[in-house]
């Protein structure tokens, strides 16, 4: 799968899978309003202030989130209870995806940005 545009992308997606990642894009969306939405990785991926902020796929059996090392590390408790990986965590698709924990993470992930772009 080859999609060009995160529209694109859910709709490849069985109908309870693309329920699951609008809701996710609509929390990011939500979150940050600002950042720019594209396609990076073969994934759902967000930029804000020209860095990358969050990118989300969907597997078979989960939801994949990336919010780079940094946004797993400060929500390091929270997240414990998910299988992880470098900078990944996977939200089970037989769970409910934990919204709010998702926002905090972008929200977090947006003033990391926001700093950053401060000190140049």
């Amino acid at each position: 799968m080859n999609s060009t545009t995160v529209d694109n992308y859910i709709k490849s997606f069985p109908e309870n899978v693309q329920v699951l990642l609008n809701q996710v894009r609509a929390t990011i969306k939500e979150n940050a309003p600002e950042a720019e939405e594209s396609i990076a990785y073969m994934m759902p991926a967000y930029k804000i202030f020209g860095k990358p902020l969050v990118y989300f796929a969907a597997f078979k059996n989960h939801i994949g989130f990336y919010a780079t090392p940094t946004g797993h590390t400060q929500f390091e408790k929270e997240l414990s209870t998910y299988k992880q990986g470098k900078g990944s965590v996977q939200f089970p698709l037989d769970k409910p995806i934990p919204l709010t924990l998702i926002a905090r993470i972008v929200k977090f992930r947006v003033e990391e940005n926001y700093i950053r772009k401060l000190k140049k």
